[in-house]
């Protein structure tokens, strides 16, 4: 479960120089060098949980929803609850620091929030979240204030260091959440649990060690208020279900996912008694399509037994290892992999399947995306891009589409470009209710920053009802009037895809359920010099809406 570096003889070398996300070769050779030592181990001899039966994940009364999980799992946890704080009301997490602790880079996961050879930079930490709030990509962050949160560190764990963990509690701190934090122990790196194989100081797999104490009665107590005696652990059904019905787009394995994922449902649930709902995340090495490991984390997790006499559900999602370099360990996505901008905020591809999965068991959404989300490329017929001068004099439709993408900033002819995209939003079911919707551009080249020429400036898109002139693109698209302006905003970023903030509530109700909607993408103010970006060369631009 280590996420990243082996410790000891085999060990190799840190790499000499920065990390460029953009090299896929060379950071599938990070994660491979970074990733622990496999060690043999028995299988846990816990308790004799119910054999899984295949199911899908059907509607229960569920009240509150909450998270847990341990290393790559725990940095998930964190992930789901800041990013829907409206939905999840707590948090317990193992060996992992601070919300988006690496920011993209996995230089920064592996030296910040891993080791301590770099400052994770905690106020900077905090500012991004109460960033992303205002911008409507993560849920209110006063949501956070008062919620249970449990933390645990091992003073034995050197794969997360004790100061990474204790950044998560102050982190917590900082947004008002009621934190306990357990740091009592020499465990090494693992899931605490009565249930382990391993001796307490140990890192080795399955990574459930058994330190004497009972960790989950400790963090259920404090998420739920207070728990009954733990039961047997077999009195309800384990679920295997499906959980590509739940992946952006349909496929597990395209974002590092299982086929399938697991639910434990106690009888009372099931026979529809009042329950919680608690998401527990496996950490690295541990999930079940990992070389065999199998429904161990499931078993040895020490949950279901509290599951049993506390009206609890617990949904275990499963991620596991690419069949490329990017994953080979089956980690949860907490650095950016696969090109997923988006990975810890409102779009984040794993955040969206394992909401999908909250939604379908609380029967608050329509499980499969087939029927409540339509992911719509733009017509390429009528996509292109216009320059102009800074004040929209002059402007020419661009010619370098089929070559570059669709230009954006300041070119070095001193031109500034806008593009536009097209969709035909009338594939939205009809009677649905739009719920939220959001752009995804990948971008295919660029130079410099025109993010920060000027300083703050911001990619913006102008939503038109319809076309903002003809549907094929023309000069005065440049300048011509939206329906609704700045009706969301897209994030700097250097390599692969990124995620628009969701439309605004005005640009959802402008969306032509009749026909075409158009999109002006363009910076707000006129970089001061050549900076630019082409985005749309390989990969359309994507509309993605919600419905119900």
């Amino acid at each position: 479960m280590r996420s990243f570096r082996s410790r000891g003889p085999d060990r190799p070398a840190r790499p000499a120089r920065p990390i460029r996300l953009r090299r896929p070769r060379r950071l599938a050779a990070l994660l491979l060098c970074a990733a622990a030592v496999l060690f043999p181990t028995a299988v846990p001899a816990g308790a004799a949980a119910p054999p899984p039966v295949p199911g899908t994940l059907t509607a229960y009364d569920i009240g509150s929803v909450l998270s847990a999980g341990v290393s790559s799992g725990g940095y998930m946890a964190t992930q789901l609850h800041v990013a829907y704080s409206g939905t999840f009301e707590g948090s317990a997490v193992f060996a992992s620091g601070p919300y988006d602790c690496a920011r993209g880079q996995l230089a920064t996961a592996l030296n910040a929030c891993m080791d301590t050879t770099q400052n994770l930079q905690l106020a900077a930490l905090e500012q991004t979240t109460r960033d992303r709030s205002a911008q409507g990509q993560v849920d209110p962050v006063g949501n956070l204030a008062g919620d249970p949160v449990y933390v645990f560190s091992g003073s034995g764990d050197s794969t997360v260091k004790r100061p990474v963990v204790d950044a998560l509690a102050d982190y917590y701190g900082r947004f008002g959440a009621r934190v306990r934090y357990d740091r009592s122990t020499a465990a090494g790196h693992a899931w605490i649990t009565p249930l382990g194989p391993n001796s307490c100081t140990v890192t080795q797999s399955p990574y459930l060690n058994n330190c004497g104490i009972d960790a989950e009665g400790a963090l259920l107590g404090h998420l739920l208020g207070s728990v009954a005696a733990p039961g047997s652990g077999t009195g309800g059904s384990l679920i295997r279900f499906d959980q590509n019905t739940y992946a952006p787009g349909g496929s597990a394995a395209a974002i590092s996912m299982g086929g399938e994922g697991f639910a434990y449902v106690p009888a009372s649930c099931a026979e529809g008694a009042r329950c919680r709902l608690l998401v527990a995340l496996h950490g690295c090495k541990q999930g079940y399509a990992y070389q065999g490991f199998g429904t161990r984390f499931v078993e040895g997790a020490y949950l279901n037994e509290y599951a049993d006499t506390n009206d609890l559900i617990v949904l275990y999602p499963q991620a596991a290892p690419t069949a490329t370099l990017e994953n080979p360990n089956g980690c949860w996505n907490w650095w950016g992999y696969l090109g997923d901008t988006a990975y810890a905020r409102h779009g984040g591809k794993q955040i969206e399947a394992v909401m999908g999965m909250v939604r379908a068991l609380r029967g608050t959404g329509t499980p499969p995306p087939a029927s409540g989300r339509a992911v719509l490329s733009s017509t390429d017929t009528e996509d292109g891009y216009v320059k102009a001068a800074a004040d929209g004099s002059g402007a020419a439709v661009g010619t370098l589409e089929d070559v570059s993408g669709l230009a954006l900033g300041r070119g070095t002819d001193g031109r500034v470009n806008r593009s536009l995209v097209s969709f035909d939003t009338s594939r939205i079911l009809a009677g649905k209710e739009v719920t939220r919707a959001w752009l995804t551009v990948t971008r295919s080249g660029g130079s410099g920053d025109p993010w920060a020429s000027p300083a703050g400036n911001r990619l913006q898109v102008d939503l038109r009802t319809g076309c903002f002139g003809g549907c094929a693109v023309e000069p005065a698209d440049w300048s011509a009037a939206a329906s609704v302006a700045d009706a969301a905003r897209i994030g700097a970023f250097t390599s692969g895809s990124a995620v628009s903030t969701d439309l605004s509530a005005a640009a959802l109700a402008a969306l032509n359920r009749g026909g075409v909607t158009q999109f002006r993408l363009g910076f707000a103010s006129a970089p001061g010099g050549t900076a630019y970006l082409f985005v749309n060369r390989d990969t359309p631009v994507t509309l993605t809406v919600e419905y119900r």
